[in-house]
């Protein structure tokens, strides 16, 4: 059964790769809709029987494939490890994954390259499945690496466009950077724990929570230097400050792509590896630290953005990098369980605004620009009414599912006691205030108002097509019920986590902060949406005079605290003028003294030498006197030499 759960979608990408062209765009379609259906549907079946299991105790399991690599005492084996944790993210990434497949259906149904398209939306998805079922830290960087490639695709999939091919350009670099802490991690991990093998190292990291590792000719608690790197490898992938620069652009990806990036896949990996080797971050407290603060800082930062973008998948995009962020701030106080079950939750309701908002830049001709907008909400009402409930459960409005979720992480985060969970619960009220803000905005700017848009756009509008909406209902289904029935089960006082992830003792301590803790998120989110209808809907004036105002600060906000240009400026600007310095050395010097001088002088050689053929006899007379002489010449001082 678990092979059903994981290699459906690897079949269905080489199918539609490999003969997408024999098979058509339909059946291209089939194949790879099938395949992903079959894996979400034997996942659920999964999560049923290793949840509830063996008497409700749970059944986790490890599928042993096949031995993949051997060297002396050195072993790595291909297995399926089939936990708590893994079922839940398999159910995450093959359920939204379904529905974007099905979505894109109808999305892409102007597009020439459906095959291709549908082939690389199955790989990515294959590609996260090897990810979170991998037993041993190589083979999830295979996945890792793998959910990279996909991306890079996937983002630039429209290549006629100078900008996809450039976000590509950057989402693969800028991953790059954190890839390289995280492949420095795996060897760190090697070299402390003497395997890559999970259970191997959670089973040694309490007698190594003392050792102490040279890095870079300093010694470093080895356990916290581990974690850091490893969670560098989360920053780049999950787009936390600091590497998060490549994750709006990665709009330039058709909206399925945004969706399954954004969603439940690509930005969760970085989650899912700190939940995963939580019984490693435990004994490393330093490095729990900077995963609070710099979660807390990106869930801010983000908010701070989203409120002032006007690209409606971009405002999308910004809050889920803050929500990431709470996710993250959750992980560095030991909420594991609390992180686990926002990533979860977030998974249904953005999937649902990334869909929502494809339907809405369908209707309205593929135009992405809220000031372009308004007024359409009587012509579109179900991707209205979705849009509403996507935006209420990222608000975290009481009985949708982000308010479960977020909620537990505030409470978590509070509850730990620290100065930084303390400051990470504040920072996180703050941030839930500016997401309801920005959610209304989002809606106001949208559906409501008076039509901006030109009157040949308006006539078009119309609601999307069933192959699109459906999807959109599942997730709806899940935005709004996923919080409350599973609460219990993921985050409650019998949590079902066994031994796949650490962190009961922070969850239960989250049950007992005061009450105004447990309330003040719910003040928060309520004082964000009644701002949002007072300045885009009641009084619309009130934008403009506040940036008039703030002129500095929405400066700063609007043009993302310029960490663009400030990247620009200290990586971009200097490795291109390394590359010329070592163009032009390398043109001048290595080819101008080397291969091209040689050429050079050959050639030149030559031309004196042409000159000698020019098929008169008296020269060629002239010429082999010359060599006659210089003969003669040459034995006459050897002779008179060797005499001498």
């Amino acid at each position: 059964m678990e092979l059903w759960a994981v290699f459906p979608p690897l079949f269905g990408f080489l199918m539609a790769f490999l003969f997408g062209k024999q098979m058509g765009d339909k059946g291209a379609q089939l194949v790879t809709c099938a395949g992903i259906i079959t894996a979400a549907f034997v996942s659920c079946m999964l999560f049923v029987e290793v949840i509830y299991g063996n008497d409700g105790h749970g059944d986790p399991r490890t599928v042993h494939l096949m031995t993949w690599m051997a060297s002396g005492a050195f072993a790595i084996d291909w297995s399926l490890r089939v936990d708590q944790l893994s079922v839940v993210m398999m159910c995450v990434v093959n359920i939204v994954s379904a529905c974007v497949h099905v979505y894109s259906v109808g999305y892409m149904s102007h597009d020439k390259c459906k095959a291709r398209f549908m082939a690389y939306l199955s790989l990515f998805t294959f590609a996260m499945l090897m990810l979170v079922t991998a037993d041993n830290l190589l083979q999830l960087f295979f996945g890792w690496e793998g959910v990279g490639v996909a991306s890079y695709l996937l983002i630039g999939f429209w290549n006629h466009k100078d900008s996809a091919n450039a976000a590509a350009i950057k989402a693969f670099v800028v991953n790059r950077v954190g890839d390289f802490g995280l492949a420095l991690g795996v060897f760190a991990a090697f070299v402390l724990f003497g395997t890559v093998q999970f259970d191997a190292m959670f089973a040694l990291a309490p007698e190594k929570a003392n050792e102490v590792i040279s890095f870079l000719g300093i010694d470093i608690h080895a356990i916290t230097l581990v974690a850091l790197l490893l969670f560098m490898g989360a920053m780049g992938k999950s787009a936390q400050l600091g590497l998060h620069t490549w994750l709006p652009d990665a709009m330039e990806g058709p909206t399925p792509v945004s969706a399954l990036i954004h969603a439940a896949t690509m930005v969760t990996a970085g989650v899912f590896l700190v939940a995963r080797m939580s019984p490693v971050f435990e004994y490393a407290p330093d490095a729990l630290l900077a995963v609070t603060l710099v979660g807390a800082a990106t869930a801010f930062v983000a908010a701070t953005i989203g409120m002032t973008q006007f690209d409606i998948k971009r405002v999308i995009a910004y809050s889920t990098m803050s929500q990431l962020g709470y996710m993250f701030f959750a992980l560095g106080v030991g909420a594991y369980p609390a992180a686990i079950f926002h990533l979860m939750t977030h998974a249904f309701f953005k999937a649902l605004l990334f869909l929502g908002a494809g339907s809405v830049i369908h209707a309205m001709s593929d135009e992405q620009d809220m000031r372009k907008m308004g007024g359409i909400w009587k012509m579109i009402p179900t991707t209205y009414v979705l849009m509403w409930i996507g935006s209420l459960a990222l608000a975290g409005v009481p009985f949708f599912a982000g308010f479960y979720s977020k909620d537990i992480i505030l409470e978590a985060a509070y509850a730990d006691h620290t100065w930084f969970g303390v400051l990470a619960y504040y920072m996180g009220i703050a941030a839930a205030i500016m997401t309801a803000f920005y959610s209304t905005r989002l809606l106001f700017m949208t559906f409501h108002g008076k039509p901006r848009a030109e009157k040949k756009v308006m006539d078009h509008v119309h609601e999307s097509p069933s192959v699109m909406l459906t999807p959109l209902m599942i997730l709806g289904v899940g935005a709004v019920f996923s919080g409350w029935f599973f609460y219990e089960k993921f985050v409650g006082h019998h949590p079902m986590w066994g031994d796949s992830i650490r962190g009961m003792d922070a969850i239960d301590a989250a049950h007992h902060v005061p009450y105004w803790v447990k309330k003040l998120p719910i003040a928060a989110g309520t004082l964000g949406l009644v701002l949002g209808w007072v300045f885009y809907l009641r009084y619309t004036s009130l934008p403009g005079k506040f940036v008039k105002a703030f002129k500095p600060v929405h400066t700063l906000l609007f043009n993302k605290w310029f960490f663009d240009e400030l990247y620009t400026a200290l990586f971009v600007k200097p490795s291109f003028a390394l590359g010329k310095l070592s163009w032009a050395s390398d043109r001048n010097i290595v080819d101008g003294l080397g291969p091209d001088g040689v050429a050079k002088a050959s050639r030149g050689v030559g031309r004196i030498l042409s000159r000698f053929q020019s098929g008169y006899v008296f020269q060629y007379a002239f010429v082999m006197m010359i060599g006659l002489i210089a003969i003669v010449s040459w034995f006459y001082f050897k002779m008179t030499n060797g005499q001498g």
